[in-house]
């Protein structure tokens, strides 16, 4: 059985070291240079400035009614998509693996299967037109996975310029292909030195499948990270880490090619995912020590935010021990997370342990 529920876990020494590790390189980071406090050079973006909400729903506790999906089988599963036609979920990786992750309703029938290695670190994740996966790989670039598993890297450089960090996509009705490189200076080994270089070395691009040209849409991005198109798909959502703060630029109509605030988060922004009803789903890790924005509140404010069109955040997901949440998918009533370093993916039963109001 490839699921357990959380209370039952067993403890994993080599995973504890590890997970030990990264918080202390991220404490040691945030203590030592806290990245809000940078007088960082301008990007388009810098207008993108405002408040952090101090009410929404939540529940706190996700941890105490969730299952844990793939405990062992699973390394650091960062994005997750969902084929709705052949209820499979499909995650990246940190051993380079493509798994597919079965998705029931009794979490004891779970199975997870291993599909494709990129040989690479895959990290976004997003369903293409005709069946087949697109990755943005980390080290490889921009790939496409045929259904039977034939590998093809579409795209690795832009502007002469070769992507370092490939890391969030979507994909628009019409093909092309939206995607992030957080950094064009340094790669997945060395994210901290980005963040703490606080230099803006993320690009937003995309890839035209008709006529295979890349095209960066906009520079100077602090760690550009997740992305997801917008309903009517006039607009892109997309993510500054070090900034906690989501963006839009506008694909289509009047205001194409201009950018506008969407929302801050108090913690930092990872991906993003549209649900289809109205609501963005975006995870977060943990903000640490910095409540001058939220009132006083428990600062452990990682997880997953859920936002509505207006840019309002209505619900946040999370618990105290849950620091490194990368990715949240919500399919039926069950909302699924992945992480970049937990050995498993998180099933929460949404109607069971609804979000309550905090104000």
């Amino acid at each position: 059985m490839t699921s357990e529920f959380i209370s039952k876990k067993k403890s994993c020494p080599f995973l504890s070291i590890i997970i030990f590790s990264v918080i202390i390189l991220i404490l040691g980071a945030i203590l030592l240079y806290r990245l809000d406090w940078f007088d960082s050079p301008p990007s388009p973006n810098d207008e993108l400035t405002h408040p952090f909400p101090t009410a929404m729903m939540k529940d706190d506790q996700i941890l105490k009614g969730s299952y844990l999906l793939g405990l062992g089988n699973l390394a650091g599963p960062e994005d997750i998509v969902y084929d709705s036609k052949s209820k499979i979920i499909y995650t990246g990786c940190s051993d380079g693996w493509i798994k597919r992750v079965t998705v029931t309703e009794s979490v004891g029938d779970t199975v997870v299967e291993n599909w494709v290695n990129t040989t690479g670190r895959p990290l976004g994740l997003a369903l293409g037109l005709g069946g087949e996966v697109i990755v943005a790989d980390a080290y490889k670039g921009l790939l496409k996975i045929s259904r039977d598993g034939a590998i093809t890297v579409l795209t690795h450089e832009a502007e002469g310029l070769k992507f370092k960090l490939t890391d969030g996509v979507d994909i628009a009705k019409n093909g092309k292909i939206y995607f992030t490189d957080a950094s064009y200076k340094y790669n997945l080994t060395q994210f901290l030195v980005d963040l703490l270089e606080q230099k803006p070395h993320g690009r937003l691009l995309c890839y035209d499948p008709s006529t295979k040209t890349t095209r960066v849409l906009l520079r100077d991005l602090y760690f550009a990270n997740g992305i997801a198109l917008s309903p009517d798909q006039d607009y892109l959502v997309f993510c500054e880490t070090p900034k906690k703060r989501c963006g839009k630029y506008y694909i289509e109509g009047k205001k194409k090619g201009s950018i506008e605030h969407f929302f801050r988060l108090p913690g930092y922004p990872d991906n993003i995912h549209y649900n289809g009803r109205g609501h963005f789903w975006v995870a977060a890790a943990m903000e640490i020590g910095d409540q001058k924005y939220i009132g006083g509140m428990d600062s452990d404010m990682g997880g997953v935010f859920v936002v509505n069109l207006e840019g309002k955040l209505i619900n946040h997901y999370h618990d105290a021990s849950l620091m490194l949440i990368s990715s949240a998918v919500k399919i039926n009533n069950y909302l699924y997370c992945g992480s970049i370093v937990y050995p498993y993916i998180i099933r929460l039963d949404l109607a069971q342990n609804p979000a309550y109001s905090s104000a």
